[in-house]
């Protein structure tokens, strides 16, 4: 059962890129109902673009990491006891976001309701920097001694590469969500999704790609390499398609880049899962991190009925709520008001 740390290794990257992907534009929907500008309706057609979906979308985040501590328990051990901070407030944030997607529209005043739509800007954007600061480190290093313990003081993980990989999730996030929101709406929403993703696609996909290229440097894989080239020929052709008018090219095209770009960089990293910046032979590796192989074979039994399921159900999901909406589907604005009795 050797192969199984390996199996596991990809799973995780999986479970990684498909949170990326899919709660990528939820989290930009987020930061653009808080932290920009428009309407009450036009706030509303985007908080409805994934009201159905959103909590779904934040299971990815759970099984990735329920998965890693399982399969890869001095991994989970080490990362989340160096980023109990960062990881402390992406939990706040997600319970921010979470309550504000909940509570904005029993609001009792304009004034309530501007504080959760910051509730849900803040959490977003925090959320979005957070996890991307994590992975950011999962794959160029913490400062970990021989023991796998963080050295340094509570804020030693606040690098330069964990601020890439903040700006690196947040900005794709927020052009995600722009190309979802050209599937998703009708109307003035949609036609200034479609301006605002050709002229801002290259710069927001630009700190990803950064980031890939970073741990590329120095890597010999010629296939994590193949896979970041495809990352740029794909972002290039989400540029041409979404300036020619095609919204789901553009869409899938991104997707594919998000795709290839993660790839590139968990290839590139194999098989460490967590490197030292002190000394390579700190690094935590699939060998002397994982579980045992009668841990690793029944999670694997459990993931081949259960992942699928998931799958199908999200898909279906997706199905059912496939149409488009616009401001004229969207009822009169109203407060919510006390009654006393």
């Amino acid at each position: 059962m050797d192969w199984l740390p390996t199996l596991w290794f990809i799973l995780i990257a999986v479970l990684w890129t498909g949170y990326l992907f899919l709660e990528g534009f939820d989290l930009g929907i987020g930061m653009q109902i808080g932290l920009g500008r428009g309407g009450e309706k036009h706030k509303r057609v985007l908080l409805n673009t994934i009201g159905p979906v959103w909590d779904g979308n934040e299971v990815w985040l759970l099984t990735a990491a329920g998965a890693t501590f399982a399969a890869f328990p001095h991994w989970y051990a080490s990362l989340f006891s160096a980023l109990y901070i960062p990881l402390t407030l992406i939990l706040v944030a997600l319970i921010f976001r979470a309550v504000a997607i909940e509570y904005r529209g029993k609001a009792e005043s304009t004034r309530t309701r501007g504080l959760w739509d910051l509730a849900l800007g803040w959490g977003s954007l925090v959320a979005a920097f957070g996890v991307g600061a994590m992975l950011a480190l999962t794959t160029l290093g913490l400062p970990l001694n021989e023991n796998g313990d963080r050295v340094g003081g509570p804020f030693a993980w606040l690098t330069w590469s964990a601020i890439l990989g903040g700006v690196a999730v947040v900005a794709f996030s927020w052009i995600h969500s722009i190309a979802f929101l050209r599937l998703k709406t009708d109307g003035p929403i949609r036609a200034r999704s479609g301006k605002l993703f050709v002229r801002w696609l290259p710069l927001s996909i630009a700190p990803l790609l950064l980031w890939s290229l970073v741990v590329l440097l120095g890597q010999r894989s010629p296939i994590a390499w193949g896979l970041f080239a495809l990352a740029l020929a794909t972002v290039c052709s989400a540029w041409i398609s979404g300036r020619s008018g095609h919204e789901g090219r553009s869409f899938i095209a991104l997707g594919i880049t998000l795709l290839a770009a993660v790839a590139a960089i968990f290839v590139a990293v194999f098989p460490v899962v967590l490197p030292s910046t002190i000394d390579a032979a700190f690094d935590l590796t699939i060998e002397n991190a994982s579980s045992s192989p009668y841990t690793l074979k029944l999670m694997s039994i459990v993931a081949a009925f259960g992942v699928p399921l998931v799958l199908a159900y999200q898909s279906w999901s997706y199905w059912v709520f496939r149409k488009r909406i616009s401001e004229k589907h969207i009822p009169e604005d109203h407060l919510v008001t006390s009654v006393v009795n």
